[in-house]
């Protein structure tokens, strides 16, 4: 069909610019109310026992905490050390375990993809990320540099021997998401645990 010169283009429909109007204010809408729930998060004090999921999250009834500003070796990571291998990942877990022991604040720095509140905890005067990444147990990711590079300079934790930086061992076995809904199984499976024994009413070890 050839082109007439002179012809008027089609006029777009009334309906279309209503569509995209409404599009328009739908997508700000959603920004504005991501933005507001960011805001409200951020700021956000949780304070109480926490339980322990890995080397750099924690668990608060039904919320999940991610400490801000550290990376700590995944569970089923194993690291080197001398001529053997030692579970890098279990050990960064039961050393934070030891730190958050007891009665704990965190402060919400916002909220991660995953929507896992970002954290800052302390207990007592012992800031909590900080205390990982200077014992070695856990790596700098964004802050603690300092931290970081005094640990390595003594050899303490994982710079006494040979690691995977966390990220990388995620990227070289799988997705860090897989990674995630494990770590979710994990933690749901311990919500039920610690839920039936306060039904029976046991206090034994967990």
């Amino acid at each position: 069909m050839r082109w007439r010169s002179g012809s008027r283009p089609r006029r777009r429909p009334r309906w279309r610019s209503y569509a995209d109007a409404a599009l328009a204010a739908l997508v700000l809408a959603g920004v504005a109310f991501s933005a507001a729930k960011l805001e409200r998060l951020a700021g956000e004090e949780m304070s109480g026992r926490m339980r322990v999921v890995d080397g750099d999250s924690l668990a608060y009834g039904e919320r999940r905490l991610r400490l801000k500003g550290i990376d700590a070796p995944e569970l089923l990571q194993s690291c080197r050390r001398g001529a053997s291998d030692y579970p890098c990942g279990r050990e960064a877990a039961a050393h934070l375990r030891s730190l958050a022991g007891g009665e704990i604040l965190c402060r919400s720095e916002g909220a991660d993809r995953y929507r896992r509140h970002l954290v800052r905890c302390r207990s007592g005067d012992v800031d909590i990320n900080l205390a990982m990444v200077r014992s070695g147990q856990a790596v700098a990711y964004g802050d603690y540099e300092r931290a970081e590079a005094e640990a390595r300079a003594e050899g303490i934790g994982l710079w006494a021997g040979d690691f995977v930086r966390p990220g990388d061992w995620r990227a070289e076995h799988a997705q860090a998401e897989t990674w995630f809904l494990a770590d979710l199984l994990i933690e749901q499976f311990g919500a039920a645990w610690l839920a039936l024994k306060r039904w029976a009413g046991w206090s034994g070890p967990a």
